[in-house]
């Protein structure tokens, strides 16, 4: 009997770009927490105030995996935290404002800080991605633990600067590609799957009760989790072939998965 359902948002959830749910899925979550017992977790590189605006009314029904597995809230509040050390976010900060064309952002637990070099970067972050965010000068002036360190690269992450980055850091910090522009630091050994494992401990219940959905390499460790793993269509070749569960659509493979 299946107890809890992860989610990917980007490129799962959410399709070519959209910052709103398909019509639907808020009542649909809603039903599966009050009619079938079914927690809906959204796991997310998204911030927390982000992700509980885009769910609305179904949060209050929900889980929240944020910031790529660092931060999980539960019942609106916060059940676990495992922030970067600040010397190797500080690092890692330092490095991407060095690189042309990359924006840099540094999570807290609720707000999102900035460095911006363009303009464009803050207004697509304020009104597109609509986080919650604050200027900084410089890195140092971060005043809460960093949780997550964010590069983002418009013109693609994956054929910029994204593969140096990832041998550069790869000994201090869990760096994963988790869009086409994107790619997040979070500290050591943690992830989504993680974050997964954490709730569903928490909970009291088993990873064969539980199904997740992603299309990134930031998903990896989530799908490898739970017993029933689906990967979306639109995901990179070499997601897909490491599952057997592919699907279009999350609702319509949830419907199938248990026969409503």
């Amino acid at each position: 009997m299946i107890k809890l359902i992860a989610s990917d948002l980007d490129g799962t959830l959410l399709h070519n770009g959209a910052q709103s749910l398909p019509e639907g899925v808020i009542p649909f979550i809603e039903k599966l927490a009050t009619e079938y017992g079914i927690l809906f977790v959204a796991a997310s590189g998204r911030q927390y105030p982000n992700l509980v605006r885009l769910f609305g009314s179904a949060s209050k029904h929900m889980a929240f995996i944020c910031e790529n597995g660092s931060l999980i809230f539960y019942q609106d509040k916060l059940l676990a935290g495992h922030p970067m050390d600040r010397e190797t976010a500080l690092t890692i900060s330092h490095d991407i404002l060095s690189l042309p064309g990359c924006e840099l952002q540094i999570s807290g637990e609720k707000t999102c800080y900035l460095i911006p070099k363009n303009e464009r970067f803050v207004d697509r972050m304020v009104n597109h991605v609509k986080n919650d965010i604050k200027l900084l000068a410089s890195p140092e002036e971060h005043p809460e633990p960093y949780y997550k360190i964010s590069v983002f690269e418009e013109s693609g992450i994956a054929e910029g600067h994204g593969p140096e980055l990832l041998k550069r850091h790869k000994d201090n910090a869990h760096c994963t590609i988790s869009g086409k522009a994107w790619l997040d630091c979070v500290a050591p050994g943690f992830n989504k799957g993680c974050a997964l494992q954490e709730l569903i401990d928490f909970l009291g219940i088993t990873a064969g009760e539980c199904a997740a959905f992603g299309d990134n390499y930031n998903d990896l460790e989530m799908l490898e989790t739970v017993k029933y793993g689906y990967v979306m269509d639109n995901a990179i070749e070499e997601i897909k072939s490491r599952f057997n569960y592919h699907c279009s659509d999350v609702v319509t493979a949830i419907r199938a998965l248990l026969n409503i």
